[in-house]
């Protein structure tokens, strides 16, 4: 009597802890928010960050496993959630940074600035999503996550009711990420029919011997049209055009969810469909991804040049243009993944850029939410003689800046561009290494420029009709101040001791 396989399986609830307990909290959240007094409701920010915290400490067993669920029947090596090295650090970096995130948020959210159930329904929703991602190990599971961590993103950005800028930055939001999806479904889509599979590994065996020419031609049209929607995810030039924007109408904490969170899920999907989708069309992306990241760290370093300090929001609109760079960087060790025999371990660079990225760069947010209390127009001479009224402060975002520049005391900042810069010339990719060296220089001015206002004296400042606010000494709320805390030690401690991060980029993490 033959045995029939089942299709009924048993699902490890222990791996899918993480994207899990934050949806729960959303939905709990939700409720919450029905029963509550308007009185009561600075509790759903409590109880969110609750759950983001569980939820991060929901990594902790799977701590050197292997753990997978959703695998087919009698194919153990294939399924569509894996809690892999690379998913759980990813999934580190998602959670870490969303928890930052409602720190930054929860005195907006207080002082009624924001709808409060549905701020954060919509970013414990959208970090579920992130952290589902990178676990993703088919094309539809990627993409329904991918979409997820999107989609409440749009909203967060629109949530200032009767704000200009909000509604036009949400639109715009909306319209390109829209435009990125249509053209990955459409992508995937032509995978799918290319290769009769979506699980990544399938899809990479499949491509390496398609029987029938015309399928080949669908499969490359499908790969290219893959990549071109994660290009606009990751805010690669020339699909960037929505970054700027973008950053200024949304509310100070979302800009900075969008510039780690969301550059955490656009580059591990990219990472994921290269290197584990893709692998025999590296000679089609690697040299592709080569090109994106060279433009992509050139316009942003440019445009972040060219800001004017006197400018509204001025610095918002360079940590975007920064940002823009930054993704440039992130992309160069993906694009050597393909010049290389094992791509697995060129990505590791991109994995210990982005942590250390994410740090500083949500530090640097923490410090303008501070500035923009008192100087809500937020030009980068608003923070003139910022040390003399608020030191540790100054000193905090200082230190981020040189970081992310590159330069000591920021160490993690060198040493992580130092991993970038050694993978591009380990893949013959010199040319790339030479444009990011071009690059770091150019960024050295803007962020030196804007670590030198904030020491000047006040009495140094503006013209007239751009005179900012008096500078005010009221004490920051603690939320805010435990949050720039919690960047500025973590920044401080990876400096001190940076193979804390940079062992992800001697390792194989997939």
């Amino acid at each position: 009597m033959s045995s029939v396989p089942t299709l009924v399986q048993s699902v490890d609830w222990i791996a899918l802890a993480p994207p899990t307990l934050t949806a729960v909290f959303a939905l709990v959240v939700l409720v919450a928010d029905l029963f509550l007094p308007a009185a009561r409701k600075p509790l759903l920010g409590l109880l969110a960050t609750a759950g983001l915290v569980l939820a991060g400490l929901s990594l902790l067993p799977l701590l050197g496993g292997g753990s997978r669920t959703f695998c087919l029947p009698g194919h153990p090596a294939v399924c569509s959630y894996v809690a892999d090295p690379f998913t759980l650090v990813i999934q580190f970096l998602v959670l870490a940074g969303a928890l930052l995130t409602a720190l930054l948020s929860l005195e907006s959210v207080k002082d009624g600035e924001l709808p409060a159930g549905e701020y954060w329904f919509l970013l414990l929703s959208s970090a579920a999503g992130a952290a589902l991602l990178p676990a993703s190990r088919d094309l539809a599971t990627l993409v329904i996550a991918l979409e997820v961590a999107s989609l409440p993103a749009f909203a967060l950005v629109g949530l200032r009711r009767g704000d200009r800028l909000s509604s036009e930055a949400a639109l715009k939001f909306f319209l390109s990420s829209v435009a990125a999806t249509a053209v990955m479904l459409l992508g995937v889509s032509f995978l799918y029919a290319a290769t009769g599979s979506l699980h990544l590994s399938r899809v990479a065996h499949a491509l390496t011997a398609l029987p029938d020419p015309r399928l080949a031609t669908l499969a490359s049209a499908g790969v290219a049209l893959t990549l071109v929607g994660f290009a606009f995810k990751t805010a690669a030039a020339p699909f960037h055009f929505w970054v700027p924007d973008t950053y200024v109408g949304a509310p100070l904490p979302i800009a900075g969810y969008l510039s780690v969170v969301g550059k955490a899920v656009g580059f591990s999907g990219l990472i994921l469909v290269t290197v584990e989708g893709f692998p025999s069309y590296s000679g089609v992306w690697g040299p592709a991804l080569a090109v994106l990241a060279a433009l992509t760290m050139t316009v942003g370093n440019v445009a972040a040049l060219r800001q004017d300090p006197w400018r509204a929001h001025s610095a918002v609109r360079l940590l975007a243009w920064s940002s823009v760079g930054q993704a440039g960087y992130l992309l160069v060790p993906i694009a050597a993944a393909g010049y290389v025999h094992d791509p697995a371990h060129a990505i590791g660079s991109t994995v210990a850029y982005a942590l250390m990225y994410a740090a500083v760069n949500l530090g640097a947010f923490a410090v303008a939410a501070v500035v923009a209390r008192t100087s809500p127009a937020n030009r980068i001479t608003d923070y003139r003689g910022l040390y003399h009224r608020r030191p540790l402060v100054a000193l905090a975002l200082g230190f981020f800046l040189l970081c992310l520049a590159g330069l000591p005391p920021g160490i993690i900042g060198l040493f992580a561009k130092v991993t970038v810069f050694s993978a591009a010339v380990d893949a013959g990719l010199t040319w790339l290494a030479v444009v990011m060296a071009v690059n770091v220089v150019i960024a050295l001015y803007y962020y030196l420029q804007w670590t030198t206002v904030l020491f000047r004296g006040a009495e140094e400042s503006a013209p007239a009709e751009a005179s900012a606010q008096p500078p005010h000494r009221a004490a920051i709320p603690a939320p805010l101040a435990t949050a720039i805390a919690l960047a500025a030690v973590l920044a401080v401690a990876l400096s001190g001791a940076p193979q804390l991060v940079l062992r992800f980029a001697s390792g194989a993490l997939l």
